[in-house]
């Protein structure tokens, strides 16, 4: 089993040769399920044919016990600096899986930004020994964060600290008044308790690939559709509001978040357009290589 610094070293290779466009110089098994975007493709495909440079901005994080480990990162494509989130599967120091999700903002039409590639150290820190939360408490105060999205009607299903932001896409979408969206004046538990994202129909195929414990860290991927049917709609505070989908919709979703003391402390995640109800070739991948246990939507 390869430890956190094995595993970073994989990473680093993968990552270098990646920005070569040369797949050879990573340590591939002769078979790799590779994806990107919620899409089965050969390794060498895809973003290895656009890369023209890897941003500085480098959130990792690993569970040694599962051969798992991730980046959080940006990537430069010719004339665009697109958020991503690399995941690697590892086993006997070689890349059996690659999930690649980038979200190319500027080809949907609905570019995020001013964009911030900054440093976290909240998400960076190790949790004290004694302070550490288990896997399942970690996974189960993650997918609570989904069960309030879903449908989201005010009511809140895990814990924030009062102090938690999310960041989307590389733009801050809480606490910034700057943003184009009212609510994203807000903090991460006062958007929720206001009802506002009640045009979320449902948070499908809810997965949870990889656990930092010793960082409090869940990476959690998952699709949020949109059927449209909802026009105007009240928010808790009496005021009406209208949604912004009006179409069938779903994003794909990688989402990081850092829990510490059973509550939510920051969220990243990076997201993009797929078709309607899309389904994952993920599905049962993971659960089968990990042998079950914590890695779907918790009962």
């Amino acid at each position: 089993m390869a430890n956190r610094e094995e595993l970073y070293g994989v990473l680093d290779a993968y990552l270098s040769a990646l920005t070569q466009r040369d797949p050879s110089r990573a340590p591939m098994a002769p078979s790799v399920f590779n994806t990107e975007n919620n899409v089965q493709i050969a390794v060498g495909d895809g973003l290895w044919n656009t890369i023209t440079a890897r941003h500085d901005y480098d959130l990792r994080f690993a569970e040694a016990s599962r051969g798992q480990v991730a980046v959080l990162t940006a990537v430069e494509e010719t004339d665009a600096l697109n958020p991503a989130c690399i995941r690697l599967e590892v086993s006997l120091g070689q890349i059996t899986g690659i999930e690649t999700v980038v979200a190319r903002n500027k080809d949907e039409g609905f570019p995020f930004g001013p964009q911030h590639f900054e440093r976290k150290p909240m998400m960076e820190a190790l949790i004290p020994d004694g302070a550490r939360s288990t896997r399942e408490e970690l996974v189960r105060v993650a997918d609570g964060y989904f069960e309030t999205i879903e449908r989201n009607d005010g009511t809140i299903n895990t814990k924030f600290w009062p102090s938690c932001n999310r960041v989307e896409n590389g733009v801050q979408t809480t606490n910034n008044a700057d943003f184009p969206l009212p609510v994203a004046r807000l903090g991460c538990e006062e958007q929720f308790a206001l009802g506002w994202y009640r045009y979320d129909d449902d948070l499908r195929a809810r997965r949870f690939p990889l656990v930092d414990t010793e960082r409090g860290i869940v990476l959690a991927y998952g699709f949020i559709d949109h059927s449209g049917r909802i026009g105007e709609y009240t928010l808790t505070d009496g005021t009406t509001a209208k949604s912004p989908v009006r179409r069938p919709h779903s994003y794909y979703l990688a989402e990081a978040f850092r829990i510490r003391d059973g509550a939510i402390e920051q969220v990243e995640a990076d997201f993009l357009t797929v078709p309607y109800r899309m389904p994952s070739p993920w599905d049962g991948r993971d659960e089968a290589l990990a042998g079950g246990g914590g890695l779907h939507r918790v009962a």
